[in-house]
């Protein structure tokens, strides 16, 4: 069925495909897409695009109108938005899903997620929903990850790609990204002190008051100063530093953290969409290389980070032993998460060979200052993976992409024009 809502028409596809590509005959999920197009060309044939959201688990989009990048792109292309498997509408990883399932079983389950598997996915969509030709992806955050996974694994199904965000270092362990990420989380939270230098009190205030008392939130769990500075993950977006500090600005009741601060910390931070995302060290399992908590490690090198630090520092896209045992939906999977980050027979993602000798036309966005992908190690891939034009500007956050100019120079590049 079709609907349209202003600007677009929107189709609903929904694909059974293996759990494990490598089994075709074995257990199956479903994997859900949304097909968007232009309300004044569909009945044009018109290329293809897939959009490949951040994660990983991340759902695609819920457009509310044609605006924005997704505005842009239809114009000219029949746009796929890919829930990613595990979430979303495409056979979501939760706790009741898995329930009855051991911790062994929930992370062989959980094995089958990975970029691999998505592009695996997203070759059934192609042959079944696209036509069979080859398509443009858009690949944002992690959609970049996938995308280098894409080019080594089926670069014949691709026409060209887009990138915001997301070239991923290509033999970059979890140790080598983190060791990496907090120096830029350092900076981020400088940077935000140095905006609001009122909110160093502010925040030490709270952090103390979580360590002298016992704070509960709406689902029954302590909120502790370490899931507290949890909320610091949005720092690397265009929106970051105000998005905290307003909500610190309402964060007492009297001598008491406010209703509306815990109802929101704890949404925040409850990792409702499903464990993928807070499991997300093992985008770097290599063979050979599990990955064994690698920002737990981090993050006791460096006593700027300590939660009795005079001034106290958020944390960032960092993902912690401890969340698995505070956090209440994170709860169950905590056996699997100690398997996955023990894994060491992980396959490789990338093809480094493949990617050498590519020749499907790259353009990536690269940011500066970006604090989830380093722009070093991104450009480095941009020099090892062959046809890859990046733009490097310091311009944008993480999430550039919001904004019309981002996807405008982009698709520029890969027509040419730029």
């Amino acid at each position: 069925m079709t609907i349209r809502i202003p600007g677009l028409a929107l189709t609903d596809h929904t694909l059974p495909v293996p759990l494990d590509h490598t089994d075709p005959g074995g257990a199956t999920i479903e994997v859900f897409a949304r097909e968007a197009v232009a309300v004044d060309k569909v009945g044009e044939d018109l290329p293809w695009l897939v959009y490949l959201e951040g994660g990983p688990g991340g759902e695609s989009p819920r457009p509310m109108k044609a605006e924005g990048w997704l505005g842009h792109v239809t114009r000219t292309h029949r746009v796929l938005l890919l829930d990613q498997r595990g979430c979303g509408r495409s056979t979501p990883v939760t706790t009741r899903s898995t329930a009855g399932m051991t911790g062994a079983e929930i992370a062989e389950h959980l094995r089958h997620f990975r970029a691999d598997s998505i592009v695996a996915d997203a070759e059934i969509f192609r042959t079944q929903v696209a036509g069979g030709t080859p398509w443009t992806t858009l690949g944002q955050s992690y959609g970049g990850f996938i995308t280098l996974t894409y080019l080594s694994q089926a670069p014949e199904g691709l026409a060209g790609c887009m990138v915001t965000g997301g070239l991923a270092g290509l033999e970059a362990t979890a140790e080598d990204v983190y060791a990496r990420t907090f120096p830029r989380i350092a900076r981020k939270n400088a940077a935000y002190y140095e905006r609001y230098p009122e909110d160093v009190a502010a925040v030490r205030r709270i952090a103390d008051h979580l360590t002298a008392h016992e704070v509960v939130l709406p689902d029954g769990s302590r909120l502790t100063p370490e899931r507290f500075r949890l909320i610091g993950s949005t720092f690397g977006m265009s929106y970051g530093f105000e998005h905290v500090h307003w909500l610190l600005e309402t964060a007492w009741d009297g001598d008491q953290l406010a209703d509306r601060f815990r109802e929101s910390v704890m949404v925040e931070t409850s990792y409702v969409n499903g464990p993928i995302y807070a499991v997300q060290e093992y985008c770097y399992g290599a063979p050979g290389k599990p990955t064994g908590w690698a920002a737990d490690r981090e993050i006791e090198r460096r006593p700027e980070f300590a939660v009795d630090a005079g001034r106290l520092l958020f944390t960032g896209e960092t993902m912690f032993r401890w969340m698995f045992d505070q956090i209440p939906l994170l709860r169950p999977f905590a056996e699997a998460a100690d398997i996955l980050a023990a894994v060491d027979d992980w396959p490789a993602l990338y093809d480094l060979d493949r990617l050498a000798d590519n020749t499907v036309p790259v353009v990536a966005a690269v940011y500066f200052d970006d604090m989830y992908v380093d722009a070093d190690l991104s450009l480095d891939t941009a020099r090892r993976v062959g046809n890859v034009r990046p733009w490097v500007t310091n311009e944008y956050e993480h999430d550039g992409l919001r904004t019309g100019a981002v996807i405008e120079r982009l698709t520029d590049m890969l027509a040419g024009k730029v």
